[in-house]
This record gives C-alpha cells, structure tokens and sequence, in this order.
C-alpha cells in the first residue's frame, strides 16, 4: 500500500538524492544523510552496514583510484509507504575517470545502475536507511 505525501516531502527526499551526488567525495557530508543503522549495498556488491562503517569504507575508497569515478543520479520515482518511509528508484549514471591502468587493473564498471533508496524520516529530516546499487547489463 503506498500513501500520499505531501509537495514538501517530495522535495525533501529530491534536495537529499541530489545531497548524494553533491557529496560523493566528501564521506563527512554523505555520512550527515544516513541513519544511524544504515544498509548499504554499493555497486560492486559490497554490504557495509552502520553510517560509521559507511563513512569508514567511504574514507578508504576515497584515497584509492576509484576517488575519480563520479556518479549522477537521475531520480526516477518516490513512493511512500508510509508517510515517514520512502521508496524511491533512481538510475545511477558512472563515469569511470580513473588512470587506463587503474581501469585495466580491475573489472570494467558498467555505466548504468538501478539505484534504490529507502528514506525515513527522523526528527523532521529525511535520512537514508538503506541504499543499493545494482549494474546495469550493457
């Protein structure tokens, strides 16, 4: 059953997508969007679990070459499930920027993923509760 939430709500939960690819290189600022116990599933399959452990592999990943693959998240749909839970899709656009050998080092990524969110809110805010990224065959 989905319900009906406001114009506010709506842009809310667009200001955060668009928050995530603002702050894709900055894993303080992403980690200001997650709950506390979030799930996220990233692009190569990866679970990390906790906004803690989020930031952690964010820092890690960010001082690797995959620092110069950059995203853009095209918004496709938001549905409430309940007015302070949302299911929203979006297409995650890559673009692999990283040095040939970087790229040659490691399986091609694909330039497309189906990205989903779940979205809470909690003391007024929306926040991320679980996030997951899943390839796009060519």
């Amino acid at each position: 059953m989905t319900t009906v939430a406001n114009d506010q709500d709506v842009e809310a939960i667009r200001a955060v997508v668009a928050d995530t690819e603002a702050l894709q290189s900055d894993a303080d600022g992403f980690a200001r969007l997650l709950t506390e116990d979030v799930a996220l599933v990233n692009f190569g399959g990866r679970r990390v679990l906790g906004r803690d452990n989020v930031h952690r592999a964010m820092r890690e990943a960010l001082e690797t070459p995959f620092a110069h693959v950059y995203t853009k998240t095209e918004l496709v749909d938001v549905r409430f499930l309940r007015p302070d839970v949302a299911l929203v899709s979006c297409i995650k656009h890559i673009s692999d920027e990283r040095e040939p050998a970087a790229r040659d080092a490691n399986a091609p990524l694909s330039e497309r993923g189906s990205q989903t969110f779940v979205l809470v809110r909690e003391q007024g805010n929306w926040l991320i509760a679980l996030a997951q990224t899943t390839p796009i065959a060519v």
